[in-house]
Formats: structure tokens, C-alpha cells, sequence
């Protein structure tokens, strides 16, 4: 089941899944997601967190229907950690996580940190970037228009076997230790293709260019 987990931070345009809504088994609010949620006019299913960054408290009112899970500030996990793990336990085999741009460096590390994990997103979707997972041994095909940026980070370890279609520096080839990276490609193409070989990949696009 695809589930939606929507965190604080700048998240995108609703217009950019709104095509997906409704694929989504369950849609989990984490703290002031709940916001951009409120913003997009979708309604939770799941609001989690310790609301300490909701920007009004009586905005859980709003939504009589959803399951309320309220976390004390002194705790281990983030509200986007507990939100995943939530979401897992209620049966979501890939969540997609939207939120978590700009503000806080921080939180923005937290988030790049969990995609180390074994409980992850498989898309994260900010304000101006879309980060799509492609775990070892798969690849992934993405839309893009002939200029617009892309790069690739490795997760763990470092890199191979990589290869690509699409991208102006191909990725066929290429070694990469722990803290290599691919910044700044270009799509020569309408679509883009990024296989990993050894390793997980980090396929960020940029959505403005």
C-alpha cells in the first residue's frame, strides 16, 4: 500500500500529486504538515507529532475524523520518524514523503539521514525538488525536460555498477567512494533513466529547471 506522510518544512504545490491523491491508502499528517495539508484541502487520516510547530493548535479540531497521536517533546524520534514508523505499522509498503524544505538544516540532514535506513521513503517532494530512492540493483525512469537539472548522491558506502540513459554525463562506469556525487546533469532527453548497480542512489530533480 502507498501511503502519504506529509511533514513540516516547505513542501510543494499541491498540483505536483495531485494526480496521485487518491492511489494513496493513507495519508499521515507529522506535526505542521498538517498545515500544508490544510493548504492543499485534503483531509488526514493520521495526525502525529508533539505540535510544537503547528501554527494553530486548533486546527486538530478541524478534523474530528482523523486518529490523533500527541508525542512528548522529550523523545527520541522526530515527528517524521514516528510518522513513518506509523505508517508502516499500519501496513504501507512505500510511503512518500512530502515537506521538510528550507528552515531548519537540521531537519533537512534528519530527513537525508533516514533514506540510510532500512524504514524509508521512497520519493521526498520539497518546495523545488523532487528525490526519488533507486535501491541497489533497480532502476527507476523519471519524466524531465531536455535541460533540466538532476544529481545523484550514493547512499552508504559509495557507488557502482551505476548506469544511466538520458543525462548529459553518463553514469555507466563510474566508481564512487563514500562522499562522491554527481552534481548538476542535465536531461538531454524527455526522459531519464538511472539504474543502480552497487549501492542505493539519490536521484534528486530539480522542478524549476
Amino acid at each position: 500500500m502507498d501511503a502519504l506522510l506529509v511533514t513540516g518544512g516547505e513542501g510543494p504545490p499541491r498540483a505536483v500529486l495531485a494526480d496521485r491523491l487518491s492511489s494513496f491508502g493513507l495519508v499521515c499528517a507529522a506535526d505542521s504538515g498538517l498545515d500544508l495539508l490544510r493548504a492543499w484541502g485534503l483531509e488526514p487520516g493520521l495526525i502525529i507529532g508533539d505540535m510544537d510547530s503547528l501554527s494553530d493548535p486548533a486546527l486538530l479540531g478541524h478534523y474530528p475524523r482523523a486518529e490523533v497521536f500527541r508525542l512528548s517533546r522529550a523523545k527520541d524520534d522526530s515527528d517524521t520518524e514516528a510518522g513513518l514508523s506509523l505508517l508502516a505499522g499500519r501496513g504501507a509498503d512505500r510511503i512518500i514523503l512530502a515537506g521538510g524544505g528550507e528552515g531548519r538544516l537540521d531537519h533537512l540532514l534528519a530527513i537525508r539521514s533516514i533514506f540510510e535506513r532500512a524504514l524509508r521513503p521512497v520519493e521526498w517532494y520539497t518546495a523545488r525538488e523532487d528525490i526519488f530512492l533507486v535501491e541497489a540493483g533497480t532502476s527507476r525512469d523519471f519524466s524531465a525536460r531536455r535541460g533540466q537539472t538532476f544529481s545523484v548522491f550514493p547512499l552508504g558506502q559509495g557507488a557502482r555498477g551505476m548506469e544511466s540513459e538520458g543525462l548529459r554525463w553518463a553514469l555507466t562506469g563510474l566508481v564512487w567512494g563514500r562522499g562522491d556525487y554527481g552534481l548538476s546533469n542535465e536531461a538531454t532527453a524527455e526522459r531519464v533513466r538511472v539504474g543502480a548497480g552497487e549501492g542505493d542512489l539519490l536521484v534528486v530533480r530539480l522542478r524549476g529547471r
